[in-house]
Formats: structure tokens, C-alpha cells, sequence
């Protein structure tokens, strides 16, 4: 028996599959503790109490780690989900198209292959942290430094930090960085780089959790998908998330629909022919704008996939938990 880390969960999309296929779920089952307590004045100085019990627990059937499941068995039972794990290491099928002409938009899948996790508000929190961080140590020499200055006379140096962004009402991630000043004593990267770094993590990947599979040794080959937030498992902050499961690729399975395969090289539109004499084209403006679109996809500098990647609409996210029965005991030296 393999026991499963459930990362990701859509719960809604499991309900409605489900409910395609059996013709119906059963949602959940019912019974509460109900508590009554009341309280009667009688004689001054005393008073009648009752208090009426009943059992009227609730339990929910349909978590996702427990429905899934039933979806993932009914899907094999009734030859509508294929794994494609082996054949997405063969970076030829790739290259060739195979892989896009095999599994095309649409299709469902299951793909069990390394991944890692990134989010861009990650990131910006974690190097305000650090930034902060410096800024303290600084802040605790520069007090050392000022001290032994007095006590010979000298005159005090000042503080090299300067006014912190945070808290200011702004909404990009990049301003979460403090203003400070590179100090002597410790080498780090000026406040200017830092929000740099954040402006490219999130121009890249639009803030929120993402997951890149990278099923070959071919870091241009990848597939991608977004967690969507307010579903079953990921209600935690993404500051827990990667304490918890940390920057290092690991093996995951994912099940879900072949979202979009990237499109290859292609040339830049032309934005010449939105408006002719009798008004504006709006299909023709739609059309040559999503052109436009693809053409920044394939360089990277949009949250698309790259060719010969594509991404992924996730039902569910877990990877197989490790137990003894499950590994071997290795002889000790």
C-alpha cells in the first residue's frame, strides 16, 4: 500500500469528473453535537437548570484526499487517463513534436517526474528578510564601532541604512526591500539589485505558486503549471510551503489536462490593420495581440511555456510518502 502527500487537490474539478462519470457522488454525510443550556429564575437564591444533549456529528466525505482517489481509480477503469511519465524522459520525442501530436490540448495525464516549486512572493519576502537581517548586523557594528569612538573621543558614525519602502501602500514585491547602504565591514548586494531580482522573478512567474516538471536532463524542456490558490492544500502561507518543502527538485506526480503546448519561433505581428476607415477590427486587434503575446512566450519574458514544453491544468498535486515498508534496510557497515 503506497500512502500519498497530497500538495494540491482541485476539489470541484474532482467533484464534477466524478459526477461525469458514476453519475453522481455521494457529497457527504451529517451528524452534529448540539448543546442546549437553559436556565430558569425560581426563589431568589436558587434557579432550575436543564441542559439538553444530541449527537449531531459532521463528517465530510469529500475531502480531496479522500475522493481523488476514487477519481484517479475511476479514470484507469475507464481507459480516460494515460501516464506518460516514461515517455516524457525521451528527449527526442520532443524535439520531434511526438510528444505534442501524442498528447495534444485537452488530453488527461498522469506524469510523475522531478519538479520544484516557485513563487515570486517567496522570494521578495525572503530577501527582505535578508535584507533586513544585514541591516540589523550593520545597525549592531556601526553601535560597536560608535562606542569605542566615544570612549576615545571620536565622533559617532551614523547608521548607513535609510528609510524603509515597507509599509507604504504600495503593491509591487520589489518595494518589501529597505534602502541601505553597502557597509565595509560585510559584503552584499545593494537594495537596487535586490528589487531587480524581484522585478524579474515576478515578470517571469506572475505571483503565486507555480510548479516546473522537468522530466528530462534538457533544462529548456518544461512542463508548467499553476496552483490555483483557495483549493484543497494550499491554504498556507508560501513561506510555510517552501519551509516545508524547500527549493531542491524532487520527484512529483501530477494528474491532470494538457493545458497548451508552447508554439514555436515565429515572427513579430504587424499592428497595422486594427482600424480601417469604417472603425476599429476588434478580432483582428484580439488575434494579432495574442500573436504578439506568443512571440514574448517563446523568448521567456511572459508567464507562458517554452517550446517544446507545455503546461498543465492541475487536478491534483502529491508525491509517495516513504515508509519502511516501502524502502529497504540497508546492512550497516
Amino acid at each position: 500500500m503506497h500512502l500519498r502527500e497530497f500538495l494540491y487537490v482541485d476539489t470541484e474539478k474532482v467533484r464534477s469528473m466524478l459526477a461525469q462519470i458514476e453519475g453522481g457522488i455521494e457529497e457527504d454525510e451529517r451528524n452534529t453535537v448540539r448543546t442546549d443550556k437553559r436556565t430558569e429564575g425560581g426563589v431568589r437564591g436558587f434557579a432550575s437548570h436543564y441542559q439538553n444533549w444530541a449527537d449531531e456529528r459532521y463528517v465530510n466525505k469529500s475531502f480531496g484526499d479522500a475522493l481523488f482517489p476514487v477519481l484517479e481509480q475511476s479514470l484507469e477503469v475507464h481507459n480516460l487517463l494515460a501516464d506518460i511519465s516514461d515517455q516524457l524522459t525521451d528527449v527526442e520525442l520532443w524535439r520531434s513534436g511526438t510528444i505534442a501530436d501524442s498528447w495534444p490540448a485537452g488530453s488527461m495525464v498522469r506524469i510523475t517526474s522531478p519538479g520544484s516549486l516557485f513563487d515570486s512572493r517567496f522570494v521578495a519576502s525572503s530577501l527582505a528578510g535578508t535584507a533586513a537581517t544585514y541591516m540589523g548586523l550593520q545597525g549592531l557594528l556601526d553601535e560597536g564601532q560608535s562606542r569605542q569612538g566615544a570612549s576615545r573621543g571620536g565622533n559617532n558614525r551614523r547608521s548607513q541604512g535609510s528609510r524603509s519602502s515597507e509599509g507604504d501602500g504600495t503593491q509591487n514585491l520589489e518595494d518589501l526591500i529597505p534602502d541601505y547602504q553597502i557597509s565595509s565591514e560585510m559584503e552584499f548586494l545593494p537594495s537596487s539589485q535586490l528589487r531587480a531580482l524581484i522585478r524579474v522573478a515576478r515578470g517571469l512567474f506572475s505571483p503565486g505558486l507555480h510548479m516546473n516538471l522537468t522530466p528530462t536532463d534538457d533544462d529548456e524542456i518544461v512542463i508548467s503549471a499553476r496552483l490555483q490558490e483557495g483549493r484543497q492544500f494550499l491554504d498556507s502561507e508560501p513561506d510555510v510551503l517552501f519551509a516545508r518543502y524547500g527549493l531542491d527538485v524532487q520527484e512529483w506526480t501530477m494528474v491532470g489536462l494538457v493545458g497548451h503546448h508552447a508554439a514555436p519561433a515565429s515572427t513579430t505581428p504587424s499592428f497595422e490593420d486594427f482600424a480601417n476607415d469604417e472603425g476599429l477590427k476588434r478580432g483582428k486587434a484580439a488575434s494579432t495581440v495574442n500573436s504578439f503575446m506568443k512571440v514574448m512566450g517563446v523568448t521567456g519574458l511572459t508567464d507562458l511555456p517554452q517550446h517544446p514544453g507545455f503546461s498543465m491544468v492541475p487536478i491534483a498535486v502529491y508525491r509517495t510518502m516513504i515508509t519502511p515498508a516501502s524502502t529497504e534496510l540497508m546492512p550497516s557497515p
